[in-house]
């Protein structure tokens, strides 16, 4: 495994599912769980291609509008709600970070960079991840699902989060440009690239073909060190 060293960056803006923990599995499932008696469901296949790095909300939209049906919001709440519910059951067998992951979040954090993260989950999904993990202390700002109105690859997260973090950091952060983004998406590449972050791929979901668009791309967290 060819390590990669990464000029240090003002503050660094970490993805969640696929970047964190392999969570994208348990979101089918907890998908398939729900959709399966509608006659709605979708393959892993289905899955990796178009649904994921949509948010929830997003991910039930583009299943009806597949099947031709109309959502209206009533309807999308209760599926959003269930499918939370399911994904939350899920968690009792436990989460595994992927490698390098935690040991990375964490040596940022001893070296004092301001950290955010990202992610097209709802909080509600997040948090007991985190605290699995045991990194919950780790991150200065949190924006989820519940936090936006358009899903990535739109790039309000990604904009919404750096701007809370140079609330926090006025003196540390200047331009997104000098801070990094760590994704496993092309639709999380474009959203942070829209919101003028540099980008970091890791090759969890995607090969690195589909990951083109990244300023840096590598197979695991292990490999990467960050200047300080």
């Amino acid at each position: 495994m060819k390590n990669l060293s990464l000029p240090r960056p003002e503050a660094v803006l970490f993805d969640f599912d696929g970047i964190l923990v392999d969570s994208e599995p348990m979101h089918h499932r907890a998908f398939t769980e729900v959709l399966d008696p509608l006659g709605m469901g979708f393959t892993w296949g289905e899955y990796v291609e178009t649904y994921m790095g949509f948010d929830d909300r997003d991910a039930f939209r583009e299943a009806f509008r597949a099947k031709g049906i109309d959502l209206d919001d009533a309807n999308l709440a209760k599926l959003v709600a269930a499918k939370s519910e399911a994904f939350l059951r899920g968690l009792r067998d436990g989460v595994t970070a992927y490698p390098g992951a935690v040991s990375l979040v964490e040596s940022l954090r001893a070296a004092c960079r301001p950290l955010a993260l990202c992610s097209g989950a709802l909080r509600s999904d997040i948090d007991p991840i985190l605290a699995q993990l045991g990194v919950a202390r780790c991150f200065d700002v949190i924006v989820s699902a519940d936090d936006v109105r358009r899903s990535k690859p739109d790039p309000e997260s990604y904009a919404l989060a750096f701007a809370r973090l140079s609330e926090r950091y006025v003196t540390m952060l200047t331009v997104p440009g000098k801070s990094v983004a760590v994704e496993d998406t092309p639709a999380g590449i474009r959203s942070a690239k829209g919101a003028g972050l540099r980008v970091l791929a890791v090759t969890n979901s995607y090969g690195a073909g589909e990951l083109a668009e990244a300023d840096w791309i590598t197979d695991s967290l292990e490999s990467v060190r960050i200047e300080r």
